[in-house]
C-alpha cells in the first residue's frame, strides 16, 4: 500500500476558484492543428468531468486524439476553443510560465517512454521536479525521493543510471517522479505500452494503491484489458470523446421515460387495431 505522499505544511500554488465541483472539467474543448495539408481537428468539442479519487481510463485507437486530450488536461498544449478547468485553475488564462508552475504542483505526468534523464541517477530523477518547483530543502528532497522509491520497490536501484535498469523498473521510477510534488492528479499516457503483461499488472496495482491513498488517476490506453482495471472507462473515436459524463450526470441528462397509459405494459407500444399481442411486443423490442 502506498502511504507517504502528503506534502504537509508546504504551501500549494495559488489557485483560482473554479465554478465547478469537479477536479477535472473539460467543456466543449476543441483542438485544431495547422498542417501543410490544411487545418486538422484533433478534438471535436470534448466534454469530460472527473472527480477526486476516480481512476478512469480513456480508450481508443492510435491517432484518435487520446494524447491530445491528455495534453489539454495537463496544460502541455492549449485548447483552440472551449474551457479547461483542472485542480481549481482555468488553464485557458495562464501564460506558458504560469502553466509550468501550475503543472509542477497540480499534475504528475507518466509517459509511455518514461522520459527519465539519462545522465541523472534514479534518485536524482525523482528529486528533479521538487527542485524545479522549489519545494523542500535539499535534504528533505533526498529523503522524500528515497521514500517514494521504497514505495515503488526501487530504493535498491537509487544510485543507478536509468540505462542500468529494466523497462519495468524505469516505469516505476517514472511513477515515483510523477508523485514527487504530491500532486492531486496523475495522468498516465500508455503507461504499460512497453511493458510485459506481468510488469503491466504490477503497475496497475500501484495505481490502485494511489487511488486508495486519495489520488485521482486518468490513464490513456489503447489496451482494453488494461482499461478494464479502471473504475470508469470513456472512449475516443476520431477526436470525439464518448461518455465523458459521470454516471449521475448521465442519468440527469437522459430524457425521462414517458408515463405508460393506464392499463398499458411499460416499455411496450399500444397495440394497433387487429394486431396480435405477441407481434406487437416483438415490434416494440425491435
Amino acid at each position: 500500500m502506498l502511504r507517504r505522499f502528503t506534502r504537509g505544511a508546504v504551501e500549494r500554488a495559488p489557485a483560482e476558484i473554479a465554478p465547478s465541483r469537479h477536479l477535472i472539467d473539460l467543456r466543449a474543448v476543441v483542438k485544431d492543428y495547422e498542417t501543410d495539408a490544411g487545418s486538422f481537428r484533433a478534438l471535436h468539442g470534448a466534454d469530460l468531468q472527473v472527480d477526486v479519487g476516480e481512476f478512469i481510463a480513456v480508450v481508443g485507437k492510435s491517432g484518435c486524439g487520446k494524447s491530445t486530450l491528455m495534453n489539454m488536461m495537463t496544460g502541455i498544449d492549449r485548447a483552440t476553443a472551449g474551457d479547461v478547468w483542472v485542480a481549481g485553475t482555468h488553464l485557458n488564462h495562464l501564460s506558458e510560465g504560469q502553466t509550468a508552475v501550475w503543472r509542477g504542483r497540480a499534475v504528475g505526468v507518466i509517459f509511455q517512454f518514461f522520459q527519465l534523464l539519462p545522465t541523472l541517477t534514479v534518485a536524482e530523477n525523482v528529486m528533479l521536479p521538487m527542485d524545479f518547483a522549489g519545494l523542500w530543502t535539499p535534504r528533505e528532497r533526498a529523503e522524500r525521493a528515497m521514500a517514494l522509491l521504497e514505495e515503488v520497490e526501487m530504493v535498491d536501484q537509487a544510485g543507478k543510471l536509468p540505462a542500468a535498469t529494466s523497462g519495468g523498473q524505469q516505469q516505476r521510477v517514472a511513477i515515483a517522479r510523477a508523485l514527487a510534488n504530491d500532486p492531486p492528479i496523475v495522468v498516465a499516457d500508455e503507461p504499460t505500452g512497453n511493458l510485459d503483461s506481468a510488469t503491466a499488472e504490477a503497475v496497475i496495482r500501484l495505481f490502485d494503491g494511489l487511488v486508495a491513498a486519495g489520488k485521482t488517476i486518468v490513464m490513456v490506453t489503447h489496451d482494453r484489458e488494461i482499461a478494464s482495471h479502471a473504475r470508469r472507462t470513456v472512449h475516443m473515436v476520431d477526436g470525439h470523446l464518448l461518455d465523458g459524463m459521470l454516471p449521475d450526470e448521465r442519468m440527469a441528462a437522459e430524457p425521462a421515460t414517458p408515463a405508460a397509459a393506464p392499463g398499458a405494459t411499460p416499455g411496450v407500444a399500444p397495440s394497433p387495431a387487429g394486431a396480435a399481442g405477441g407481434d406487437t411486443r416483438e415490434a416494440a423490442r425491435a
